[in-house]
């Protein structure tokens, strides 16, 4: 068993996955999917399954902290006309992590794929408002309670494409322009991985030491993606969010339908 803050890895591993989470920050804070790069690379890292989530947690809270914090400070994103989400999500993510546990979810891998692609194809073709359009408008605000619970669930149980889901559908249930919808997602991706790491802790899943160094490399992408994402708008976000869903699609169906077990 290892102290709270002795490494797993060696140095140069250590620098790969540094490397890999700023990269991964970045890409999360414009576009979700951050995921995507850093569950892969902690696996081949050597950590074992149980550890690699609940690592994966504590730096991706780092990122989506400081990529929802810029976007706050922006004015783009308003807690107080979030708090049923806030809530509901909060509530998701604990019951899934704990679920994690309990459920089999090969049907529910089988179906992310299919998912996460119907998200891109929407994003591809949908239209979205323009900024001008969305200001002041009231939100319905009891569709948070469904999609916040269900979207932290989700987050606490798998949580690949969570940022695309909450993006895409931010932009079914309400008046919002792409980049408010990526401040939602951002906000909300914060607060379900903090309560499903809170559970992982709990459970004595996860190695603090690299988690608190990949953290620290997510932190500075995260900071520069939600600049980039709030500076370039739609125009920025657009693009690389298709890219992201698509190649997180790939790399779903690749394990989940074609890696034999």
């Amino acid at each position: 068993m290892l102290f709270p803050f002795e490494l797993a890895v060696d140095l140069p591993t250590l620098l790969m996955l540094a490397a890999v989470a700023f990269t991964a920050g970045f890409i999360d804070a414009i576009a979700g999917g951050g995921g995507l790069l850093t569950v892969p690379a902690l696996l081949t890292a050597g950590l074992p399954p149980h550890l690699v989530l609940g690592t994966n947690k504590l730096c991706a809270t780092f990122g989506s902290a400081t990529a929802s914090y810029t976007f706050y400070r922006r004015q783009l994103f308003s807690p107080r006309q979030w708090r049923n989400a806030l809530l509901s999500t909060a509530l998701g993510a604990a019951s899934g992590a704990y679920a994690a546990h309990l459920l089999p979810a090969q049907w529910l891998n089988q179906m992310l794929p299919v998912v996460v692609f119907l998200c891109g194809l929407y994003l591809l073709f949908g239209r979205t408002p323009a900024p001008h359009q969305v200001q002041d408008l009231p939100l319905p605000t009891w569709r948070q309670w469904p999609q916040g619970f269900t979207l932290g669930f989700y987050d606490g149980v798998a949580g690949p494409g969570t940022g695309a889901f909450w993006t895409v559908s931010s932009l079914l249930l309400y008046p919002l322009d792409l980049l408010r919808a990526s401040g939602v997602a951002r906000s909300m991706n914060f607060v379900s991985n903090a309560f499903a790491l809170g559970v992982f802790a709990a459970a004595g899943q996860v190695d603090w030491a690299l988690g608190l160094c990949m953290g620290a490399a997510l932190m500075l992408g995260a900071y520069w993606g939600a600049r980039t994402a709030i500076g370039g708008g739609a125009k920025i976000i657009r693009p690389v969010f298709i890219v992201v869903v698509l190649c997180l699609t790939a790399r779903l169906a690749w394990q989940h339908w074609f890696t034999m077990a």
